[in-house]
Order: structure tokens, then C-alpha cells, then sequence
């Protein structure tokens, strides 16, 4: 091979390999750094573009998830609010349809009873305007409660247009008490409503007994509705369960593709990484060589 003063083809060759080395190695030490072989638009437009698109789906995945979080504690407080309503032997309407038996007993001392009812209504009046959650409480309805409350329940994306699902409660079904006395407890249905029954002064006269049938009917009745309303919560207690585990499972997956699409194969660009770092200390001997030839050449005219 000859040799040039003005051109040294061997330092070019050598120089423009260095060059080729140092630019594979800026760019696995980025993969590494950032543990991703896909991380601006200009390393893969298509794939950059989707996992983009990818990650905001996620980001309303998770707002959904939280929101079913939310949902799930609020729908929760109610449930077991209404749950404690209807009672058992110990207390609540179930209780109080008791007492309310055992006021058909001829002799007996309805005014002690009365105590007994007295403390049930106060008790299921507390507990419904107990069971507020993050401001909500539909049991107590007041004129600033809305109709309808709307729980979010899915997000989905369909040729680029978002979707939100929700689920849709009536506040009249579960409200046991309003500011317009039309709740389950506080209506008034026969002679009083199951909050203001009072038998403290009934007698064992065929009329009093008949007033006292009519309490007894008209608690039944409230049972068997907040009980209604309790189960109706409870499935959708169940819903929101089912859509918050989907949720996570559907992120999950999300992340999971993304990976796919962008993620760097560590185990690959490390073992890369040596080999290059290698490739670029014998580059950086090549170029001294072939510098040195242009040196051998000036000692001719020594």
C-alpha cells in the first residue's frame, strides 16, 4: 500500500470504525441508563408511538382504579350501615317488629316498651346519619343530595375514541330518611311512620290491637325494604370487586406490552456493552498506528 502525506486511508479507515464503535456505545449505555431500547420517537417511531399511547391508557386505568377504590369504600359504608338497620334479635327493625309483638300481650306494660322502641328509632336515626363517606351519605337524604350517583366503573378505547363505564345508583332506594319525609323509615304509611310509632298509650281495646297490627305490617314491610336495599349494595359491592381486580389485572397486562415493545434486554446489551468498550480501545489503537505511519514517513527526510 502506498503512502500519503496529504491522505492517510488507513487513520480514515481506523477513525471512521471509532466513530461507528463510540456511537453503538452511546447508545447501549442509554438503553442501560434507561432500560430501554425504545425511549425517544427518533429509536422506533411506531413502536414509540403505541407505547405512548399505551401508557396514557394506563394513566386512566389507575384514575379508574383509584375511583373504584373510592366507590368501593363509599358503596361499603352504606351497606353496612343498612345491614345494622334491619338488625337482629339485639336491635334494629328486626327488634322492633319483636317489641312490637310482644305489645299484643294483654296486661302488659307498653310504656316500658315504648323505652325499649324509643331507643331502636334513635339508634337506626344515628346509624343512617353515620354512614357518610368522603362527604356521601345517601340513608340521610337531604335537598342537596342528588337523584342519582354515578360510580366510575371501566375505561376502554376504541379506534382512539375513550369510553368511560359507570354504574348508576337511585339515591331514593337506599334513602331511609329525607328532608322531605319520603325515606324507607321516615314515610308515612298507616298511622305514623316506623320513626315515630309510639305505643305508650295503646290499650288491650280491639282498636288498639288492630293500630298495633298495623305497626307490625308496616315494620315488616321496612324489613324486607332496607333488607331489598342491602342486597341491592351487596351485588353491587360484588361488581365493583370484580371490575377493580379486572382493572389491575388489565394494567397490569398494559405494562406488561409495553415492555414488550420497548424494554432493553439488560443480560444483551451488557454482554454488548463489553464487547463494544473492547471494539473501541482496539479502534483507538488502530488510529495510533496508523497515525505513525505518516511519522515514518517524515523521518525519511530526516
Amino acid at each position: 500500500m502506498s503512502s500519503s502525506l496529504l491522505t492517510n486511508s488507513s487513520a480514515m479507515t481506523a477513525l471512521q470504525t471509532l466513530r461507528n464503535v463510540s456511537s453503538q456505545l452511546a447508545t447501549t449505555q442509554n438503553r442501560i441508563s434507561t432500560g430501554q431500547r425504545v425511549s425517544t420517537a427518533s429509536d422506533n417511531a411506531a413502536y414509540w408511538s403505541i407505547a405512548t399511547s399505551m401508557r396514557a391508557d394506563n394513566a386512566a386505568l389507575s384514575a379508574v382504579s383509584d375511583s373504584l377504590g373510592l366507590s368501593a369504600a363509599t358503596v361499603d359504608t352504606e351497606y353496612t350501615a343498612l345491614t345494622a338497620v334491619v338488625g337482629d334479635k339485639t336491635g334494629g327493625l328486626t327488634k322492633l317488629q319483636a317489641l312490637l309483638v310482644e305489645a299484643k300481650t294483654a296486661g302488659i306494660d307498653r310504656t316500658k316498651i315504648q323505652a325499649d322502641i324509643t331507643q331502636i328509632q334513635q339508634q337506626m336515626k344515628g346509624t343512617a346519619d353515620a354512614a357518610t363517606f368522603n362527604g356521601v351519605n345517601w340513608l340521610s337524604a337531604t335537598a342537596a343530595t342528588p337523584a342519582t350517583f354515578n360510580l366510575v366503573s371501566s375505561f376502554s378505547r376504541v379506534g382512539g375514541t375513550p369510553t368511560i363505564g359507570s354504574i348508576s345508583l337511585t339515591i331514593a332506594n337506599y334513602s331511609l330518611y329525607t328532608s322531605t319525609q319520603t325515606g324507607i323509615l321516615d314515610k308515612v304509611s298507616g298511622p305514623a311512620s316506623v320513626n315515630t310509632i309510639n305505643i305508650s298509650a295503646l290499650t288491650d281495646s280491639t282498636a288498639d290491637q288492630t293500630t298495633l297490627d298495623g305497626y307490625i305490617t308496616q315494620v315488616t314491610a321496612a324489613i324486607n325494604s332496607v333488607a331489598s336495599a342491602a342486597a341491592d349494595l351487596g351485588a353491587v359491592k360484588n361488581r365493583i370487586s370484580t371490575n377493580a381486580d379486572f382493572v389491575k389485572t388489565l394494567i397490569d397486562s398494559v405494562d406488561r406490552g409495553v415492555g414488550q415493545l420497548v424494554d432493553a434486554d439488560m443480560n444483551a446489551e451488557s454482554t454488548r456493552l463489553q464487547a463494544l468498550q473492547t471494539q473501541q480501545q482496539l479502534g483507538v489503537q488502530a488510529l495510533s498506528i496508523a497515525n505513525q505511519n505518516s511519522q515514518s514517513i517524515l523521518s525519511l527526510f530526516k
